[in-house]
């Protein structure tokens, strides 16, 4: 796995082993798979940015995914590139006080929601939705983590 994380807002340095955390997160949904993933960790300024070039949308949001197309050749030898994900510290920080969770699971949460959108999992319809929650639960439970959308 080649895990490309940058870090580009000081806020998210004062998270406890921000790299080994996301490190993890991805590996629970691709353990031992030979793919490339960018991580972005960023300000809300920053992500607002991105989602109004991307999405139209120019407005901060928690997480962003950019999946690379499965068409996409790529030299032998060399790992597969599935995308691109970044995350805002602010949103995610206010989400996980505002959902009384703590910040690293919400963190994980979104990590993982993020690769699987690069493995094309969505939520644009209720089937959907209903597959990628599932998947994201189960996942987290295995890393010990509780059902991010109980009430």
């Amino acid at each position: 796995m080649n895990l490309d994380i940058s870090i580009d807002d000081r806020e998210w340095r004062v998270v406890p082993n921000l790299r080994k955390l996301a490190r993890t997160a991805v590996l629970a949904v691709l353990p031992d798979d030979d793919v490339a993933i960018g991580l972005l960790f960023t300000s809300d300024a920053r992500i607002a940015e991105i989602n109004g070039q991307w999405r139209g949308k120019a407005n901060p949001t928690n997480v962003l995914s950019f999946p690379v197309s499965a068409a996409t050749p790529v030299p032998e030898g060399e790992p597969r590139p599935l995308g691109d994900i970044a995350l805002a510290y602010g949103v995610v920080s206010r989400e996980a006080l505002a959902q009384k969770k703590p910040f690293a699971h919400h963190v994980t949460h979104l990590i993982v929601h993020g690769v699987l959108h690069l493995l094309g999992y969505d939520h644009e319809n209720d089937d959907e939705a209903g597959a990628m929650e599932a998947r994201e639960i189960m996942i987290l439970a295995e890393l010990g983590m509780e059902n991010p959308y109980a009430s």
